[in-house]
């Protein structure tokens, strides 16, 4: 999973275990219970800040009391390794604020 622009297989998806992370068409989604608005907020601005610096946006949708997440890799039409790094990012981000993704 070296080359950021190689499209991955949805065996190497399934093998990058990423908990709370589900495989739909080319992309990969998470929802995070966060409980609350705040802790909604500061894990939206948590992964805007990741994203930026990787240069990797994700699909965000903040609603009381969860953070929908959708990753995607839109110029190569699928998942890559940056989509990979990303949602790692995302679950150690929810971590730190001691939130944890929907089961499902």
């Amino acid at each position: 999973m070296s080359d950021p622009k190689q499209k991955l297989t949805p065996q190497q998806i399934e093998d990058a275990a990423l908990t709370g992370w589900r495989q739909a068409d080319q992309t990969i989604r998470a929802e995070f219970d966060t409980g609350d608005f705040a802790t909604g907020l500061r894990l939206v601005n948590l992964i805007g800040e990741s994203a930026e610096t990787a240069n990797h946006h994700p699909d965000l949708t903040l609603t009381y009391p969860s953070v929908a997440v959708t990753l995607s890799s839109h110029d190569v039409n699928g998942l890559t390794s940056r989509d990979v790094d990303l949602a790692r990012t995302i679950n150690r981000h929810a971590a730190e604020l001691g939130v944890e993704a929907k089961e499902g």
